[in-house]
């Protein structure tokens, strides 16, 4: 059974992901709230599986909740499913790097946000390619730093590669087919950049790939 917190400051909204979420034989709703601080409050009481996070709400966003349950240094964190009416750049780009492990549109159909939990329970990232390049790409190019950073990196090339392929929305079926290699050799250097980079999942190795250049 996965729990499920949902965190919306619509009444309406929130009672209908709940209404959806608890018709599942495999999802719980384990608690409802309206603001982000009452979200973190819930999760460290509730210990849920997956919160489902608005990004604007009062008291404290969706963003920063997500950094405070998700967030580098986070002892225990929580993953954290972002759904929000907004698909501005910087919300996308904020909340995945506050460590979100999804995003989603509220306009999706239940089953993407019925996929999408199920995803960011078993700790694999979702994040949609076309969202990827259209958004995270665009925002990151605006605030990326001067100059290539690439070189800075301590990846090795096929490292380098591999993660550039990750960035551009590549599964690792995908990758495996592109640089001919197994799809464990694969899993092996996902392992190895995630570890080098000190980044939790593929999400944040996506905004890294964009923050620093690798992918335009």
């Amino acid at each position: 059974m996965i729990r499920v917190l949902v965190c919306d400051d619509q009444a309406l909204i929130r009672t209908g992901f709940a209404t959806i979420i608890d018709a599942q034989a495999d999802l719980e709703v384990v608690g409802e709230c309206g603001d982000g601080r009452t979200a973190v409050e819930l999760a460290g009481s509730l210990r849920p599986d997956v919160v489902v996070m608005d990004v604007r709400m009062p008291v404290l966003d969706g963003i920063e909740a997500t950094r405070l349950l998700a967030g580098a240094g986070v002892a225990e964190p929580v993953k954290v499913l972002v759904v929000t009416t907004f698909n501005l750049d910087e919300y996308v780009y904020e909340a995945l790097r506050a460590g979100a492990s999804g995003f989603l549109l509220k306009d999706a159909p239940p089953a993407q946000l019925l996929h999408g939990i199920r995803t960011v329970a078993t700790g694999a990232a979702l994040l949609d390619p076309e969202v990827t390049r259209r958004l995270v790409g665009r925002y990151a190019a605006r605030i990326r730093p001067a100059g290539d950073a690439s070189g800075d990196i301590a990846l090795a090339p096929r490292e380098l590669e591999v993660l550039r392929l990750i960035a551009n929305g590549l599964s690792n079926s995908e990758i495996a087919a592109a640089l001919v290699i197994s799809q464990e050799t694969v899993k092996t250097y996902v392992s190895r950049i995630l570890t080098k980079l000190d980044l939790r999942d593929r999400v944040q190795a996506v905004v890294y790939a964009y923050r620093t250049g690798l992918v335009t």
